[in-house]
């Protein structure tokens, strides 16, 4: 009875503490947290890996003197990723299981590992790629970093992205509102961070650095494509190579950074990607083989181990993880957010069900071995769809589609199914994901776009998140040229009653241009991508459709836009906003601002 007592006596302490807030001093002894994730840079993309031509020095150094998981699993492109990184729940759960359509929106219900260490006391910021919604209170800025620097969308030059973006000089989003920058993007949220670091780094902090490269369009400082002018790669997978190349010497100056500081031995520093090699490995017509894929199978978009399994170092001089040695047990990408705040010992009651476990006793050395499952799987459609390019993971087992059986710790290349060899292991993977899908489907759903809310007003959606099945003109390049012509909805949610005046454009509200204009070509280097002329649509109707409600207006070709005004009810609805031209094609409104007057 004593030790239940004890027991008893403790939960309650430790529940309590729970709710009040940490006092300065417990703030002050707590490890700063930096997690950097490249983006679309593969497990073979690193020298530290192998990889015979990539130059990636700092990196190397940091891998050989930290913790590697070589066994860390993220999604199998760029939202569900950050979606998992964010909540420790699969992206199938929360609205991110694809990057484009509408299904790459945060819902707002889902608790961000930011907002759980800037409620104990930390200082948060992110700068990069946040790729988890462009309108409020989606952005980062609404989930709980302080201080947030991004582009739009998945990736710079993407149509939700500041008109004409090319990776240099461009403009980003400080809080929700444009700014302008010199530099190249990379140099440029480096910088940034070590600014945040200056201003804010007598405090604990927790530092999110989301790169957009090495994603394409592959624009790279001319410089850094040339270190690999005599390598046996392509004209593409140099310029892939030099944006990660540059990534490694700006890694290196914030390591520098930290250490001149006084802050290395007291931060946990992650360094990871968001999924497969988009470019490391290149396939010729003939057979031919150019780049480095480290033996693995698959590459960005696959649910073989080469679209999801990534590198992982981990960092923390001043704490208990093991230095300079490596871990094989199954880790992934939401395992991040218990883990991390079990390290830095702040209170974590999670809200909503995790697919995600704490692995601090594994990083610590205080336990050996993991007996789990984890799914990883590609969606890409407008609802996830059970059995649809699984993958069910144990430590060195894969289960691929429900029938292809590999032990990667023989064959890390998967170039031997066993299924057949296995069948009792192949029953019990598939139990798993059974129970595991049945869990998910009550969480699948659309999150919804607010109109008319205080934050919210005015509103600007992008063809980006429209929920469709046809192809969506996801870049700038494909709004100038206007072939993609979608049909969908888009899920939004009227917060008040009241009259809406809606603008819809052709062209986004910042570019100035007029709806039949032809944005003037961009001509681009060996480095970065041309920008070609924009096609006139010659609308001459504009239409705003929300379920069974329909308003039409005229349109002139001259402005930037046509205006519809009308009553709206407060509630849930599927919005369509499009052109008519005068041969009678329904064209959409790339861009629509909705206002309540």
């Amino acid at each position: 009875m004593l030790v239940k007592g004890v027991v008893l006596f403790c939960v309650f302490i430790a529940f309590g503490c729970k709710e009040k807030a940490p006092s300065q001093d417990e703030v002050a002894t707590k490890p700063n947290v930096i997690i950097i994730m490249a983006d679309d840079q593969g497990y073979g993309d690193l020298g530290h890996h192998g990889n015979p031509w990539i130059k990636t020095p700092n990196l190397d150094t940091f891998a050989q003197g930290s913790l590697e998981l070589t066994n860390f699993h993220v999604g199998t492109t760029c939202a569900p990723t950050r979606a998992g990184l964010m909540t420790g729940r699969n992206a199938n759960r929360n609205n991110a299981w694809h990057t484009i359509a509408g299904c790459s929106i945060l819902k707002d219900d889902e608790e961000t590992i930011a907002q759980v260490f800037a409620k104990n006391g930390y200082g948060t910021a992110m700068f990069g790629k946040w790729h988890l919604g462009d309108n409020y209170p989606f952005r980062p800025h609404d989930r709980g970093f302080q201080h947030a620097l991004y582009h739009g969308g998945g990736g710079i030059n993407q149509t939700p992205d500041y008109w004409n973006n090319d990776y240099f000089d461009d403009t980003y989003f400080r809080n929700g509102d444009p700014e302008k920058f010199e530099g190249y993007c990379t140099d440029v949220w480096f910088r940034e961070a070590t600014k945040f670091l200056e201003e804010e780094g007598q405090k604990p902090f927790f530092l999110y650095l989301p790169l957009n490269a090495a994603h394409g369009p592959f624009n790279v400082p001319e410089g850094y494509a040339k270190l690999y002018k005599n390598a046996p790669l392509t004209d593409l997978q140099r310029r892939f190579y030099g944006m990660i190349t540059n990534i490694d010497d700006n890694f290196g100056k914030l390591v520098a950074y930290l250490k001149e500081r006084k802050l290395y031995d007291n931060t946990i520093i992650v360094y990871t990607t968001d999924n497969g090699t988009a470019a490391g490995i290149n396939y010729g017509k003939n057979g031919e083989v150019m780049g480095y894929n480290a033996g693995l199978r698959g590459t960005k978009g696959s649910h073989y181990d080469g679209g999801h399994k990534v590198p992982f170092f981990i960092s923390w001089p001043n704490g208990s993880i093991a230095q300079g040695t490596t871990n094989n047990e199954l880790t992934a990408h939401v395992d991040l957010l218990p883990t991390l705040t079990e390290l830095a010992g702040i209170p974590f009651n999670e809200k909503k069900p995790l697919d995600g476990t704490s692995v601090a006793k594994i990083l610590t050395g205080q336990e050996k071995n993991i007996n789990r499952m984890l799914v990883i799987d590609t969606q890409r459609n407008q609802l996830p769809e059970k059995g649809r390019n699984s993958c069910v993971m144990s430590t060195n087992w894969r289960l691929i589609d429900g029938k292809e059986l590999y032990n990667t710790l023989d064959d890390p290349s998967q170039a031997t199914n066993v299924a057949d060899r296995y069948p009792e292991i192949v029953l019990k993977m598939q139990d798993f994901y059974d129970s595991w899908w049945t869990s998910i489907e009550p969480d699948i759903g659309y999150a919804e776009i607010p109109f008319g809310h205080p934050d919210a007003n005015p509103t600007l959606i992008t063809v980006h998140d429209m929920h469709t099945d046809d192809n969506i003109p996801w870049n700038q390049v494909q709004i100038r040229e206007a072939k993609a012509l979608p049909e969908g909805f888009y899920s939004i949610k009227v917060e008040e009653s009241g009259r809406y005046r809606f603008k819809l454009y052709r062209y986004p509200p910042e570019s100035g241009l007029n709806l039949n204009a032809s944005a003037k070509e961009i001509k681009g280097t060996a480095y970065i991508k041309t920008l070609p002329e924009g096609r006139a649509i010659q609308p001459i109707k504009a239409t705003i459709t929300l379920n069974d409600l329909k308003l039409e207006g005229k349109v002139n070709p001259e402005q930037p836009f046509a205006q519809i005004e009308g009553e709206l009810e407060k509630g849930s609805f599927k919005l369509f906003s499009a052109f008519t031209n005068k041969r009678g094609e329904q064209i959409p409104a790339y861009y629509t601002l909705i206002e309540k007057l």
